[in-house]
């Protein structure tokens, strides 16, 4: 890989389409008409940006930047398992432990629990 990014041209193509994800997820996460729509936007703005730093891993050519690419994703995961529990609660449903391990709080296709 070059050191240069401006000279690679899928390096260019990749930075250009995470700037275009990007930009429609703030979109939605700006117009998503409920709170759980703007949760999932920022999950996705999330991986957008663990994605970016890893494109910059790659152009650099280094692994200094896992360390980085680690706390971004415990991150987003800490963040969308606290969003769901709190959407689950505010439904009326008490979410437990053992629901939580057998699956039994989400909810269904038919909207059931």
């Amino acid at each position: 890989m070059s050191a240069n990014a401006g000279t690679d041209p899928v390096q260019a193509i990749a930075a250009g389409v995470l700037v275009a994800a990007a930009a429609l997820t703030l979109g939605r996460l700006m117009l998503g008409p409920s709170a759980l729509d703007r949760s999932v936007a920022l999950d996705a703005l999330t991986s957008i940006c663990l994605i970016a730093v890893a494109l910059v891993a790659c152009v650099q050519n280094s692994g200094a930047l896992l360390p980085v690419m680690l706390v971004i994703s415990l991150v987003g995961f800490t963040g969308s398992v606290s969003v769901a529990r709190f959407a689950a609660g505010r439904d009326g449903r008490e979410v437990s432990a053992e629901d939580d391990a057998a699956g039994s709080a989400a909810p269904t296709v038919g909207g059931s629990s």
